[in-house]
């Protein structure tokens, strides 16, 4: 039986779990292998994540189980998305989705958050977590790889409200040498199915020298389908299969975001410190309306919100939001 949650279609068994080794086949329908099993949970700020106009200044409960559709080079959390699920499982925390949505409100969290590894992985626990948060008034949101067929994009969309895609290459070079995938196709259309249906903001993990010199293509595909996609550039840090590559230079690609930063309304570049980059202009006259600092990895936050309804605290033009500013130890935001 193939999977149709993953373009690379995997053929399924009751013994044969394809390449995310997180689904099965049972009895002629596609099961879960490890449901409501989690790796991991944590509380952190929505600029962390990264989201940057998504329910700007609020806390998130970050969660994340096993497995991946790609196999990055650089991927972060290697330790536990590129093992074998089946290793962790007499680790993994049982958690059921009422459970999760009571433990993000015992931490005063304003929205849950998948963020650890690929949500296409998990999707049917991930439905019934969607199910209890929004009866909760809790929003949720994920970080994706874009690789679902049609079928799990428009359920991703569903589930979740706010959406950061990694287009993380245009080259089918690049995608068959550090991703593991043929090309980049289907992730540009779901980047544009996603922006019809819920909020979506756009990462770009940057490798000097490799696929920086598609900055332009890639700013010029999203401004095509919209130009108010907010955008981080994100300057790769290293690790798994590339931890003796150096690290990319802050100002050669500095030039590059210079270079391409009329092309969107929004666009960042972070994951160092000191980063002046991570403000939000408005589009329209160049106001402050949201400040923020960076202190490097897993360290962005909300510093000042002036963007009081959405709006540009000098000229009144509009800036794009989804949800409101919430303060850190506000106590609940309404989905």
């Amino acid at each position: 039986m193939e999977c149709d949650y993953c373009e690379r279609r995997c053929r399924l068994g009751p013994d044969s779990f394809g390449y995310c080794k997180m689904y099965r086949q049972e009895g002629g329908r596609i099961v879960e292998r490890f449901p409501d099993r989690w790796c991991a949970y944590g509380v952190s700020r929505v600029e962390t994540i990264p989201f940057y106009h998504a329910w700007p200044g609020a806390r998130c409960l970050v969660v994340g189980t096993s497995g991946c559709n790609f196999n990055c080079r650089y991927c972060a959390n290697a330790e536990v998305v590129k093992v074998d699920p089946a290793g962790l499982a007499d680790i993994m925390l049982d958690i059921g989705p009422e459970a999760m949505v009571a433990k993000a409100r015992k931490h005063g969290c304003h929205a849950i958050v998948f963020a650890v590894n690929e949500p296409t992985v998990s999707l049917p626990t991930l439905s019934r977590v969607a199910e209890a948060a929004k009866a909760a008034g809790i929003a949720m949101g994920c970080l994706t790889n874009g690789y679902g067929t049609p079928r799990s994009t428009a359920l991703l969309g569903r589930i979740f409200s706010f959406v950061n895609v990694s287009l993380k290459g245009l080259a089918s070079e690049f995608c068959v040498e550090y991703l593991s995938v043929p090309e980049a196709g289907p992730i540009l259309r779901n980047i544009a199915a996603l922006a019809r249906v819920c909020h979506v903001e756009v990462t770009t993990p940057v490798i000097e020298g490799v696929n920086d010199q598609e900055m332009e293509a890639m700013a010029d595909f999203l401004a095509g389908v919209r130009r108010d996609i907010p955008w981080h550039v994100f300057r790769l840090l290293p690790e798994y299969r590339m931890q003796q590559e150096h690290y990319p230079s802050i100002e050669a690609l500095s030039a590059k975001v210079e270079a391409v930063k009329n092309r969107l309304d929004y666009v960042y570049f972070h994951n160092f410190i000191g980063s002046r980059w991570v403000n939000t202009h408005c589009p329209s006259c160049g106001a402050v309306a949201i400040s923020r600092h960076s202190l490097g990895c897993g360290g962005d936050k909300l510093d000042t919100f002036f963007a009081a309804g959405g709006r540009c605290p000098s000229c009144n033009g509009p800036i794009a939001l989804y949800g409101e500013h919430v303060a850190w130890n506000a106590k609940e935001a309404t989905a």
